[in-house]
C-alpha cells in the first residue's frame, strides 16, 4: 500500500478541494464539496477538515497544507498577504500555522498589490501560479486565471510583477439576472452555443473597449431589431465582457508577452476560442493540476523528509 505524505487543500469561499498526496505528487484520494470559507465559518473549519480527512483516511499524524480564503481575515487564521513585486518563491515561506490543532496545519498567504492608484488582493490564485510557471520561471509572462473574478498576472524572471482583477463572471451573471437584458437571453440555456456571436462580440470589444456599455445592450437591440436568437444574445454579452477583459490585461504588456491560460471545462474553452478570436498565441495548463503543483511545491519546502 501507498503512504500518504500530505494533504493538499484548496478552500474557496463557496467550494473545499482536498486531496490526499503522496510522497511522488500522485493523488491517493480526492473530496470535494460545497463547505467553503462561508459555510465553514459557521461549522466550525477544523470540523469541517477533520471529517474530510476522515473520509479519506488520512493518519492522525498527516500534515495539511491548504490555500484560500482558509487564510483570509473572516477566515480560519489569518494568513496576510505577501506585497508584490515579489518572487513565486516567497509564497513557499510565507505559510501560517494553524494553532490548537493535533497535526501539523499550515496555510498558505495570499498576495498584494499597495500601489494606491490599483490596489488589488489575491488569495488562491498565487498557489496556481505557482504550480502553473513554478518558483523558478524565465522570461516575461501573462497568465489568465479565469472566474467570477479573473486574475491577470505578469511574471518576470520567477518575480510578480503586477496583477489586476477583472469582474468577468460576477459582471455577466448580474447584467443577465438583474438588467434588462435578463429578457434577452431568457432561454439560452436550452439553445446550441453560438460561437459566431462569441467571437465577433470578442473581437468588438478588444478592438473598441471604450463602447463596452453600447456593446452590451447591443445583446437587447439585436435581438428587437434583427431577431437574435437568446443563444446568440447570451454569446454577445459573453464575448464583449471576455473582450473587454483580455483587452485591458493586455493594454500594458508587450506584443510577445507569452500568455498561459490557468483554467478548467468550460472556461477554458470560451478563454481558447477567444485567443484564438483575437490570434493570441498561448499555453493552457488545467487549474486543478496547477493548484496541486503549487501546493506540492510547498509541502516540499515546509516538510522536505
Amino acid at each position: 500500500m501507498v503512504n500518504p505524505a500530505y494533504v493538499a487543500v484548496d478552500w474557496g469561499t463557496s467550494s473545499f478541494r482536498l486531496w490526499l498526496i503522496d510522497a511522488d505528487g500522485a493523488v491517493l484520494a480526492e473530496r470535494r464539496s460545497g463547505e467553503g470559507m462561508t459555510t465553514a465559518a459557521k461549522t466550525g473549519f477544523s470540523q469541517v477538515l477533520e471529517g474530510h480527512l476522515a473520509a479519506v483516511e488520512a493518519p492522525d499524524n498527516l500534515p495539511v497544507i491548504v490555500c484560500g480564503m482558509a487564510g483570509a481575515r473572516q477566515g480560519w487564521v489569518e494568513a496576510g498577504y505577501i506585497d508584490v513585486p515579489a518572487s513565486l518563491s516567497s509564497i513557499l515561506s510565507g505559510a501560517v500555522s494553524v494553532p490548537g490543532e493535533s497535526r501539523d496545519v499550515r496555510i498558505l498567504p495570499g498576495l498584494a498589490q499597495r500601489d494606491a492608484a490599483t490596489p488589488d488582493v489575491m488569495r488562491g490564485e498565487e498557489t496556481q501560479l505557482l504550480g502553473a510557471l513554478g518558483p523558478d520561471s524565465q522570461g516575461t509572462q501573462a497568465v489568465c486565471m479565469p472566474g467570477t473574478h479573473s486574475k491577470w498576472v505578469h511574471v518576470k524572471e520567477g518575480k510578480v510583477t503586477g496583477f489586476s482583477t477583472f469582474m468577468t463572471g460576477e459582471l455577466f451573471d448580474t447584467i443577465t439576472k438583474h438588467t434588462i437584458l435578463m429578457h434577452a437571453v431568457a432561454g439560452a440555456e436550452g439553445q446550441p452555443a453560438d460561437a459566431a456571436a462569441f467571437e465577433a462580440a470578442v473581437a468588438a470589444a478588444f478592438q473598441r473597449p471604450a463602447l463596452a456599455s453600447n456593446l452590451i445592450f447591443t445583446a437587447r437591440s439585436g435581438q428587437l431589431l434583427h431577431g437574435i436568437s437568446a443563444a446568440a444574445a447570451q454569446a454577445k454579452l459573453s464575448g464583449t465582457l471576455i473582450g473587454l477583459e483580455i483587452a485591458g490585461a493586455l493594454q500594458d504588456a508587450g506584443k510577445d508577452t507569452a500568455i498561459t491560460l490557468v483554467a478548467s471545462g468550460r472556461l477554458q474553452a470560451l478563454y481558447e476560442q477567444a485567443f484564438r478570436t483575437l490570434s493570441l498565441s498561448f499555453t493552457a495548463i488545467d487549474a486543478d493540476a496547477a493548484v496541486r503543483g503549487g501546493l506540492s511545491a510547498a509541502a516540499q519546502a515546509i516538510w522536505p523528509n
